[in-house]
């Protein structure tokens, strides 16, 4: 059994990770996971399942709750305003059966208008055969579908012209074309709306594939692309720049703005520093008509 999809955002049963929740004490909860043995785009690499698996977890932890323990009503929209996780091998160690997960999970910076919830961050501790493996986090606003009208107006639910070709999947860590974000950037002259590159760095430079038709990126369909979508353009770029396979084991993603589907998407990467354990760490950001879109930082684990 499986949480109400609709609790999660999510049109197909299969993509739903969610298993049930119970009430821990004030704005805190317990809510538990389970991750398939193999999932069509969060493959499993060698011994490891994809951590993004973590990602979309913590994800859809924040709008079950919302809907189940706060009350909002279906309908509304969230505004995802920042996304971290961070894990340890462990956490997505690959076994011959499903991965059970309990998220312990806290609630704060709670806001209300009008008695509806309207805003809030939460963080989780996550647990595997009772042992913390991984901590993560977000916050969001939730809008009433008026609010939301108001605020996007008459937005295409199509991406702007004929989708462009993706880069070579092996670059990015895939193995089907189809689950590729990211197109090789035009050559020539600067493209309007391309940012400048920084002084004293070369990074990767390439523009936001948004593949409206993918059965599991665009699970139905929206009027700008998902925050998971530009997660996994992280995730893709970072892999991009890296001398070896990688599993990005911790990311730390803010976003700025709405990635609109009527204006190219560019997507950076560019190693970064060491994290406080020596990891290698890659900084992706995506710009759109002038505008950061979306910050993260990926702290990529050799799969050497």
């Amino acid at each position: 059994m499986t949480v109400p999809r609709q609790y999660v955002h999510r049109a197909a049963m299969a993509e739903v990770f969610l298993t049930d929740w119970t009430k821990r004490g004030p704005d805190a909860f317990t809510v538990r996971a389970q991750w398939p043995r193999a999932h069509a785009l969060f493959v499993t690499q060698g011994a490891h399942q994809d951590p993004m698996l973590l990602a979309e977890t913590i994800r859809q932890t924040g709008s079950l709750l919302s809907h189940a323990a706060y009350g909002v009503p279906l309908g509304h929209q969230f505004l995802m305003w920042d996304l971290t996780f961070s894990a340890s091998p462990e956490a997505v160690a690959a076994e011959p059966v499903p991965t059970e997960l309990e998220l312990h999970v806290t609630c704060r910076d709670i806001t209300r208008r009008r008695g509806e919830l309207s805003r809030m961050r939460y963080s989780a501790s996550v647990l595997r055969d009772g042992e913390p493996v991984a901590t993560g986090g977000a916050s969001f606003n939730c809008v009433t579908p008026s609010a939301y009208r108001r605020l996007r107006g008459d937005r295409s639910f199509l991406p702007d012209g004929e989708l462009p070709p993706p880069v070579d999947p092996a670059i990015v860590g895939r193995d089907r074309a189809r689950d590729v974000v990211l197109s090789a950037a035009p050559e020539g002259p600067a493209v309007s709306g391309a940012p400048a590159a920084p002084a004293g760095r070369s990074p990767r430079r390439w523009l936001l594939r948004a593949d409206t038709t993918h059965p599991i990126l665009f699970d139905h369909p929206v009027d700008h692309v998902p925050g998971m979508v530009l997660l996994e353009a992280a995730r893709q770029a970072a892999q991009a720049v890296s001398p070896h396979p990688i599993l990005p084991i911790a990311v730390s993603t803010v976003y700025e703005n709405y990635a609109e589907f009527d204006a190219p998407c560019w997507i950076e990467a560019v190693p970064g520093a060491p994290d406080a354990l020596g990891r290698p760490t890659v900084e992706v950001t995506g710009r759109q008509r002038d505008q950061q879109v979306f910050a993260s930082t990926v702290t990529a684990w050799p799969l050497v």
